[in-house]
């Protein structure tokens, strides 16, 4: 399976489906293994946390659990609107390009 994703850490992006379907905010982490994003804010549980040296008072914290990246989609920073990504060779190098107006992403 091919692990090249085209959402990077830092890009804004709009859920499109599951629990949290609609929200938009920004991907914290990637997890190219299992094709998988840790978005802000998105699919947040409850875990409990057992009292340590770094956190004393222990307790149920929330976390943002990972979401796989076909449940979320770029929003282009240039038309503000959810789009594909293409990707466009110039001078050997790869940009990532808006499927709907067509400007570089980065």
């Amino acid at each position: 399976m091919n692990n090249k994703m085209r959402i990077r850490r830092g890009d804004r992006v709009t859920v499109i489906s599951g629990k949290d379907k609609g929200a938009t905010s920004v991907v914290m982490k990637t997890i190219p293994e299992s094709r998988k994003v840790i978005v802000e804010k998105v699919a947040v549980a409850k875990k409990a946390q057992r009292p340590t040296r770094d956190n004393p008072q222990g307790g149920i914290m929330s976390i943002e659990k990972p979401i796989h990246v076909s449940t979320v989609m770029l929003v282009c920073p240039k038309c503000d609107e959810p789009t594909r990504i293409g990707v466009d060779i110039r001078n050997g190098k790869k940009f990532r390009v808006c499927k709907k107006c067509g400007k570089d992403i980065d």
